[in-house]
């Protein structure tokens, strides 16, 4: 199913890379963070090629529902328990200056952006949010709580941030690829060193950035334990009410809406990627419940790499990998990340010191109760007596009776009916 951007915005075409070629940078991937690392590299004097296997826009970027907003799920006064006050304080302001990054180069491209407040809300216990509000106060920004929110659901509390945004996420990544050198349909197959093997061309660089959503060499930096993949849903409701901000439920399956033009964007009923949770019916009753005018308009899924942590895998690939870097993980808030990832890496490719690095390192810890998760799932699922395979690294296929697809529980990838490639981070078809 096509979301509500895919719908209303005419894409590009580039071509295909059919020779071999030379560059200062490579960047392997066209959604929103490989496009703005381009960008940012080129507009710093670097040559850089980018390439995408299918079409630019095409993967998660499509299907965001492209909230630009630093009030994410993991909160701050967790954030400072966890990491202490600097590393909250660094990823609280990196997001607030993507934000505003955002904003000013709207003013440029059109791409509906509008400044809304951001809004957190809890149906159960308004205490932890108004400490939320005195920890991000401290932080050094002015959020604030609020007994009520701008939408008829069920709410005790909430914290705002005023000046958030929302966009058009194609408009703009349209806009801002215009003039970068970029080849479509394109799949790198292997890296060897920072040289790129595709199937018909080599691409020779100086320095690489694999932003493919979910990282494809599985030699170096054990991604395929240090990430899993969520699947979450989305409707857009005709006749139903605008509030004017963008909202997201603190707990249980995370409700989260925004408008755009006469729609209600309602997203949720997220569950881990080849399991059962969730999905659109669980939607469709809430709209029913919560807004029972509606009609159902759109409807579309999207897919999110969660880290061990709750924060981004953003640096150097992997410690055997010189020259070769990684932005992954954007848990969820992937278009505010993705500028901030695109900022740390313009910085580190042009050898600046940049505080993010720290905060993002890909090669941090793995020691966190999530990874025992992961290897939990991933052992059970291997344990499965079917045929069906990912070609990933071998896990059992489940079948997805809502998107009619087979998912990989361990690493997310999905395929269709008939086996055909749909979200990485396989890299072929599967024999189903």
């Amino acid at each position: 199913m096509e979301s509500v951007w895919q719908k209303t915005e005419q894409r590009i075409k580039y071509p295909s890379l059919k020779k071999d070629i030379d560059t200062d940078v490579l960047v392997i991937g066209g959604g929103m963070a490989g496009i703005l690392c381009a960008r940012k590299l080129q507009d710093a004097g670097k040559r850089v090629v980018l390439v995408e296997a299918e079409r630019i826009g095409s993967g998660i970027t499509a299907r965001t529902t492209a909230v630009l907003t630093a009030q994410h799920d993991y909160l701050y006064q967790d954030m400072e328990r966890d990491f202490g006050e600097e590393i909250a304080r660094a990823y609280l302001h990196a997001n607030l200056d993507a934000v505003a990054e955002y904003r000013k180069l709207s003013e440029k491209i059109s791409c509906d952006f509008e400044t809304l407040p951001s809004i957190q809300y809890t149906a159960k216990d308004p205490a932890r949010l108004e400490k939320e509000v005195q920890t991000v106060n401290r932080l050094g920004f002015p959020a604030r709580f609020e007994d009520n929110i701008p939408l008829d659901v069920l709410a005790v509390g909430a914290s705002v941030y005023p000046d958030m945004g929302q966009f058009h996420p194609l408009k703009f990544l349209m806009g801002v690829a215009e003039g970068l050198e970029i080849y479509e349909n394109s799949r790198v197959l292997d890296l060897e060193g920072t040289t790129a093997k595709l199937e018909k061309c080599t691409i020779r660089a100086k320095q690489v950035i694999v932003a493919t959503h979910f990282p494809f060499i599985n030699r170096h930096g054990l991604y395929f334990v240090k990430l899993y993949q969520n699947r979450s849903y989305v409707l857009a409701l005709e006749n139903a009410p605008n509030p004017a901000s963008t909202l997201a439920e603190l707990e249980g399956l995370g409700l989260y809406f925004r408008p755009y033009g006469d729609l209600l964007i309602m997203g949720g009923g997220d569950h881990r990627t080849g399991q059962k949770g969730g999905g659109w019916e669980y939607l469709r009753t809430l709209a029913r419940k919560y807004f029972p005018d509606s009609k159902e308009r759109f409807a579309w899924a999207n897919q999110d790499c969660m880290t061990l942590d709750g924060l981004p895998y953003v640096g150097q690939y992997a410690p055997g990998m010189p020259g070769v870097y990684v932005a992954t993980g954007f848990n969820a808030w992937g278009m505010t990340n993705s500028m901030a990832a695109a900022n740390l890496l313009r910085d580190m490719l042009l050898g600046k010191e940049n505080p993010l690095e720290k905060v993002f390192d890909p090669n941090r810890s793995l020691l966190h109760k999530q990874l025992w998760c992961n290897l939990g799932a991933t052992v059970a699922d291997f344990a499965i007596p079917t045929k069906k395979r990912c070609p990933h690294l071998g896990c059992a296929l489940k079948w997805n009776s809502q998107e009619h697809s087979w998912d990989c529980p361990c690493h997310g990838s999905r395929f269709t009916e008939s086996g055909k490639l749909l979200d990485t981070p396989a890299q072929k078809d599967a024999d189903v």
